[in-house]
C-alpha cells in the first residue's frame, strides 16, 4: 500500500510508521541479521503500519498559497515554496539554502515516483486533513490521477477523538501525530469510488479558475479567500507594546490553529512593516527574534 500525504513533518512520521529496524545480530559461521517492527509504547491506540518507509509519497507543494493555475513543477511553485521555507532560516548558511532549493526538486520526483506506483497497479491510500494545504492537496491529487482505475482510500484527520479515559483530543492536521499513532486511524480508512475522485478533481478546477492568492477552509468548504484573508490574527494580539516576533506568531498558531505556517504570518508582518503599519523595536538578523509592536 504507497502512503500520500501533503507535508513534511507527517511524511516523515508516517516512514517511522512503516519502517523495519535491524533488532539483533547472531554471529557464527554465517552472520543471520534479524529484521522487525520497533515495539509501539503499550498505550491505548498505538501501533505500526505495514509495509516499509519506501512506500511513503510526500507531495508538500503548498498548493494553499499562490497561483495555482501555473503546474506544481513549475518554476513559479518552486520559487514559491523556496521563498516561504527560507524565513525559517536566518543566517547565510549554504548548505541548508542548498537543501531548500533541492525540496522542489524532491516533490517532483515524488510525482514521478506515485505515478510510476500507479502504472503498476498499486493501491493508493491518501492521508489528508481540513488544513488548507491538505485539502488543496487531496483535490490536486485527484485531478492529476483520476484518469488511473487503481484501488484509492483515503483517511481524512477527524475533528477529534475520545480516549478511554474521555479526554478529547483534537488535532488539525496530520503532522501532529505521533508516528506510532497512525495505525490508529486506519478504522477511519474509506475507499474512493471514481465518481467521488472525479467530484474532487471537478472542485480543484473550481479553484483553479477562481485562483485567488490563498484557498481556505470555511464552513467545511474549501474557497478562494484574498490574501489579507488572516490578517486580523495578527491586528488581534499585536499592540503598541513591543513583543518578539516569533512569540506573537507562537501565540497566534497555539491559540488559532487554521492549518496555516507560520512562514505566512511572518511575510504578512514583513509586508505591515513596510507598509508603515508595524514597526521594529529592536532588529535581528533572525526575523522572529526581533521586537516588533504597532505603529
Amino acid at each position: 500500500m504507497i502512503e500520500v500525504l501533503f507535508g513534511e513533518n507527517e511524511a516523515e512520521s508516517m516512514k517511522v510508521a512503516k519502517n523495519t529496524v535491524i533488532t539483533r545480530k547472531d554471529d557464527g559461521p554465517t552472520s543471520v541479521w534479524t529484521a522487525g517492527k520497533k515495539k509501539p509504547p503499550e498505550r491505548e491506540n498505538y501501533g505500526w503500519i505495514k509495509g516499509t518507509a519506501k512506500e511513503v509519497i510526500c507531495l508538500g507543494f503548498l498548493l494553499d498559497i499562490g497561483d495555482i493555475r501555473e503546474d506544481a513543477s513549475s518554476e513559479y511553485r518552486k520559487q514559491l515554496i523556496y521563498t516561504m521555507y527560507k524565513r525559517e532560516q536566518w543566517g547565510n548558511d549554504e548548505k541548508i539554502d542548498t537543501k531548500l532549493m533541492q525540496l522542489f526538486d524532491y516533490y517532483c520526483t515524488e510525482m514521478e515516483r506515485l505515478g510510476a506506483y500507479l502504472e503498476d497497479g498499486e493501491a493508493i491510500r491518501v492521508w489528508y486533513s481540513d488544513a488548507p494545504y491538505s485539502r488543496c492537496g487531496f483535490y490536486h491529487f485527484c485531478a492529476s490521477f483520476q484518469k488511473y482505475q487503481n484501488e484509492i482510500s483515503v483517511v481524512k484527520l477527524p475533528e477529534y477523538r475520545i480516549r478511554s479515559d474521555n479526554s478529547v483530543i483534537s488535532n488539525k492536521n496530520w503532522g501532529e501525530i505521533a508516528a506510532e499513532e497512525f495505525a490508529y486511524f486506519l478504522s477511519y480508512e474509506k475507499k474512493l469510488s471514481g465518481e467521488e475522485i472525479r467530484m474532487y478533481a471537478a472542485l480543484w478546477g473550481i479553484l483553479q479558475e477562481d485562483n485567488s492568492p490563498l484557498r481556505a477552509v470555511v464552513n467545511g468548504k474549501l474557497i478562494g479567500v484574498a490574501e489579507d484573508f488572516y490578517d486580523f490574527l495578527i491586528w488581534k494580539r499585536i499592540t503598541p507594546k513591543p513583543i518578539k516576533e516569533g512569540k506573537l506568531i507562537g501565540n497566534i498558531l497555539g491559540d488559532d490553529q487554521l492549518g496555516v505556517g507560520d512562514w505566512w504570518y511572518a511575510k504578512r508582518i514583513d509586508y505591515f512593516i513596510q507598509t508603515g503599519k508595524i514597526k521594529i523595536v529592536e532588529d535581528s538578523e533572525d526575523n522572529y527574534a526581533r521586537t516588533i509592536c504597532l505603529a
